[in-house]
């Protein structure tokens, strides 16, 4: 077994965080915490489109939350959870309450944890994970994800500020992680994007250009990234 991609739940799931994200700017809720708009979009897009059943992301307050937004729509599309890890208490609270505003889901799950790298640790299944590379403790979380035996789609977000130099996937991936392809993005402050191999040989998809080809959903414009 392996993921497979479905155009028409990601175009599902775009358009709904689209509209959500739009409907909340209109009602007043504080843009600051939407700014990531974009990246939001994208992601929800693509963890849907893979029909992903555990999305994992970090989260702390007082950042961003569109992409969390993005993330519990992708969820709902796919019928699987979302599980956001935040540091503290008030952390937690911030993100519950604006989280209420936003999307209306029982799939969204927030755990609370001093070390990422220990609930990160304690989660199995993961096939679809979200971390902030500003933060080199969520990036070394990277390493211990259990990922799902069909594959799995890792993101480091606002990559144009990583905080580990030289940022190579096979240096933070335990050993013998089998990376299929990466690709960096310039969605936002950059997307740095690995697909993980399904455990048993498969891939996520086979591909055989070196070339991986991005339509902007809005702008119908194309856009050619070499792959690592």
């Amino acid at each position: 077994m392996k993921l497979v991609w479905s155009p028409e739940t990601a175009s599902s799931a775009y358009i709904h965080t689209v509209r959500t994200v739009r409907i909340l700017s209109i009602y007043g809720a504080p843009l600051e915490l939407y700014k990531e708009s974009s990246v939001a979009e994208y992601l929800s897009a693509t963890a849907a489109g893979w029909n992903t059943r555990l999305i994992v992301e970090t989260w702390r307050r007082g950042e961003p939350i569109a992409t969390s937004v993005g993330l519990a729509v992708a969820a709902i599309h796919t019928c699987g959870r979302h599980v956001c890890i935040v540091p503290d208490e008030e952390s937690r609270l911030e993100y519950e309450t604006v989280m209420k505003r936003a999307v209306v889901s029982e799939a969204t799950e927030i755990v609370v944890g001093e070390s990422v790298e220990d609930v990160v640790d304690r989660l199995s299944g993961v096939d679809f994970l979200v971390v902030d590379s500003k933060r080199g403790e969520y990036v070394k979380a990277l390493g211990l994800a259990n990922m799902s035996k069909m594959g799995a789609v890792l993101v480091c977000k606002n990559a144009t500020q990583k905080s580990i130099p030289g940022f190579k996937w096979h240096r933070v991936l335990r050993r013998g992680t089998r990376v299929v392809r990466s690709v960096f993005l310039p969605v936002g402050r950059g997307l740095d994007i690995a697909h993980v191999g399904a455990s048993g040989g498969g891939d996520l998809k086979e591909v055989h250009s070196r070339w991986i080809k991005h339509v902007d959903p809005r702008s119908g414009e194309e856009h050619l990234f070499k792959r690592k």
